[in-house]
């Protein structure tokens, strides 16, 4: 798994694609912190957390579209599924090092929430549960984008594909409170990630909370090892 890893991980910053995600993120971070914080003279980052919410969304299926995309678009999946690694280790090693370089995107966070704390004492709870949410988050979507990587050699129909899953699981609940079937708003409420990801903006850090979206990245992952021991053996 560390090889698969350390290659991975290389790979972001030996391509435009690490760097471009990062500077988005960074961009678009410096943009609603100088707004929200310094212009209002606010201690809260919460609104820059939601802000950066989507734009997250968004830049993370550039993140992942390649991971298993472009390993059949070259040619060399199956060198790689015959590898002695196990299918298990592929997957953590691409999982892992697009988590870790989506996480390195969010590290200006830590920076103005220092900047914050040399002059007013910030909600610490709400800073790290904000967070924590958003990391959760961003696991979630990485997860979905390997298991649509390994279906398709088109990084594009990737991107999209790993795109729309993440927005539908966002809007599902509202589209469940539009049909108003009580069965189906049970089910959504407790299914509901933009409900779960709420409580953390709020400073809320609750244990269910945080086994759901692991719970929902071992599914994915789960799928997406089906798919590839498929591969393996057809």
């Amino acid at each position: 798994m560390s090889a698969i890893f350390r290659r991975e991980f290389k790979a972001f910053f030996t391509s435009p694609v690490g760097f471009v995600v990062v500077a988005i993120v960074f961009l678009f971070t410096g943009f609603f912190f100088t707004t929200f914080n310094i212009y209002n003279l606010s201690p809260d980052l919460s609104y820059v957390f939601s802000s950066l919410f989507p734009v997250t969304l968004i830049i993370l299926p550039l993140l992942t579209m390649r991971l298993f995309s472009d390993e059949k678009r070259m040619k060399t999946d199956q060198v790689l599924l015959t590898s002695p690694v196990s299918i298990g280790g592929i997957i953590l090693g691409k999982f892992f090092a697009a988590f870790l370089a989506f996480a390195l995107s969010l590290i200006l966070m830590i920076v103005f929430a220092m900047i914050i704390a040399f002059q007013v004492t910030p909600d610490w709870a709400v800073i790290i549960g904000n967070y924590l949410g958003i990391l959760l988050v961003g696991g979630l979507v990485i997860s979905i984008g390997l298991l649509i990587s390994s279906v398709t050699e088109s990084q594009l129909i990737a991107a999209i594909g790993t795109l729309a899953i993440s927005f539908i699981l966002l809007l599902v609940d509202g589209l469940a409170a539009m049909l108003n079937v009580p069965f189906l708003i049970t089910i959504v409420d407790f299914l509901s990630v933009s409900q779960r990801y709420s409580s953390f903006t709020s400073g809320l850090i609750a244990y269910d909370d945080i086994i759901f979206f692991l719970s929902m990245q071992a599914l994915f992952l789960f799928l997406t090892a089906r798919v590839l021991d498929k591969k393996r053996w057809s």
